[in-house]
């Protein structure tokens, strides 16, 4: 059977993923192949699925791009004021940093995003009908398949409608030469509002418990789709549900914040990784290794800034060794070095060896969703619900008793000051996700609500981390919401003619 799978995966890969020069998902099919010759039994189906994770992980052998992760990592954090320049960082890779961004920028391709959503809508759309051919699926095997699905889709166009505002809305797989290519933009809240829809109906599918760990960690359950929901519900200002949603993952009992040395802590969490604090993370493994080691050790792209360690860990000058915030040196990065340690860490003390560095990346973490839980309420506080802001605070509080974070970086907030609360969340969200994929999305949501009330996060962010001969004109370029977002690659504009480019790029 295992064989079996493997054959299939191959086949179904290779059958998606056929190229094509002039579409801008730049993957179809052969005509009639993946109809005639694939989904005849739930095999077929659970290879598919096993595909969309492995797309996930890894581009297709003759493809030229980036990891999904690589994409991630970027997204959130080169317009973020943790990162720096590594020397070996790419022209492209700086351009974003620095606010010089134009359409021709690779970074700016979605094929990696697009490549897998077109695998998820072909199991969305070719699924069902397995169960004509093989009478041994059930319809609850079948919607369980179509939750990993529907929630992987909705992931990435959440991902993209951040990163890109309006993107071509896509919801039918490719499967012919004869499909249509030219499809223009969705607006972002058409998006959001179908990323919504998506993981609802993902969660009424959806799986609580594999059996096995690692797939429960690795694959989409329940709580992996509603820690994806209360994050899209935060966006779209949409507190009620976005608290409701945390609580279904808090009030499982399914997960926990390791109270442990900063050592066992580490390991835990990120060496090894599918720990009690895991929610869903992309499985890399010794055969399959992730890019960090190359990106942040080896020819390092990347590193820290120069004042994270001191100003968002915070130092005990006194005793830095003994008394520090377990999430800061030697966990998100080395203090004295700006080396990014979380990916490549086996412990406080060793990195792992090049052929054993199979550090996840961490999608989803228990302390991600309750700090989204802190936001929600906090949220709720400044709308007149008395009471949500010491909710909120007392989850900051038992977060960082947990981390041992140092008193430095506490801040005295009254539970009434709604906005206090929400710049204490973000600070906290630093210290916590530093380095996974979070940072300028955590900025970018935050000024963004109630009409850009606090665009002053992002003038400030430009402020700290801008070139001083570059800060007037980037302070000027965020003044139009529309730079927020990253252009619409030029291959795009090109292959695709219904596409409009961001009115800031063109």
């Amino acid at each position: 059977m295992r064989t079996k799978i493997k054959t299939i995966i191959v086949l179904f890969i290779l059958f998606v993923s056929a190229s094509s020069c002039d579409n801008y998902l730049d993957l179809r099919p052969e005509n009639g192949i993946v109809r005639d010759e694939f989904w005849k039994t739930k095999e077929d189906i659970q290879a598919a699925v096993i595909g969309i994770y492995s797309s996930m992980l890894n581009s297709p052998p003759d493809v030229s791009d980036l990891t999904l992760t690589e994409y991630l990592f970027m997204y959130g954090e080169l317009r973020g004021d943790m990162l720096l320049a590594g020397p070996n960082i790419s022209e492209d890779q700086r351009d974003i940093m620095n606010a010089n961004i134009i359409a021709s920028n690779e970074l700016t391709s979605w094929a990696a995003f697009y490549r897998t959503i077109n695998y998820c809508n072909t199991v969305i759309d070719l699924a069902p009908g397995v169960r004509n051919e093989d009478p041994t699926l059930t319809q609850t095997q079948l919607n369980h398949f179509l939750s990993e699905a529907l929630a992987i889709r909705g992931y990435l166009y959440f991902t993209l409608a951040r990163t890109f505002k309006d993107v071509p809305l896509k919801l039918k797989a490719t499967l012919t030469d004869q499909d249509n290519y030219q499809i223009p933009v969705s607006t972002q809240a058409e998006v959001f509002a179908q990323v919504i829809k998506d993981l609802k109906l993902a969660d009424e599918y959806a799986v609580a418990d594999y059996g096995d760990n690692a797939s429960n960690k690795g694959r989409i359950t329940t709580y992996a789709i509603n820690a994806m929901l209360a994050d899209a519900y935060l966006w779209t200002e949409s507190y009620q549900e976005a608290y409701d949603a945390t609580k279904k993952v808090t009030d499982s009992g399914e997960f926990a914040l390791i109270e442990a040395s900063a050592s066992t802590w580490f390991n835990s969490v990120f060496a090894v990784g599918n720990s009690s604090e895991s929610i869903f993370e992309f499985q890399y493994t010794t055969s399959n290794l992730p890019p960090f080691y190359n990106i942040f050790l080896q020819r390092p792209q990347f590193r820290a800034g120069a004042l994270v360690m001191e100003e968002v860990f915070g130092i005990d000058f006194d005793d830095p060794v003994n008394t520090k915030d377990i999430r800061g040196d030697r966990a998100s990065l080395v203090g004295a070095t700006g080396e990014i340690y979380k990916f490549t860490g086996l412990n406080n003390e060793e990195r792992k060896a090049l052929q054993d560095s199979d550090t996840h990346w961490f999608v989803y973490r228990y302390a991600d969703v309750l700090l989204m839980q802190a936001e929600a309420l906090a949220r709720l506080q400044g709308q007149g619900q008395e009471g949500k802001g010491q909710e909120a605070l007392d989850i900051i509080a038992d977060l960082r008793l947990k981390r041992k974070a140092l008193p430095q970086t506490e801040q005295n907030v009254s539970a009434a000051e709604a906005e206090a609360i929400i710049d204490y969340i973000l600070a906290e969200r630093a210290r916590e996700l530093a380095f996974e994929g979070k940072r300028w999305f955590d900025v970018l949501r935050i000024a963004r609500a109630n009409n850009y009330a606090r665009l002053n996060l992002l003038i400030d962010l430009a402020v700290k981390t801008a070139p001083p001969n570059q800060q007037q004109s980037i302070i000027a370029k965020l003044r139009d919401y529309n730079s927020h977002y990253l252009p619409i690659n030029t291959y795009e504009l090109y292959t695709n003619k219904a596409l409009e480019q961001n009115p800031f790029y063109k």
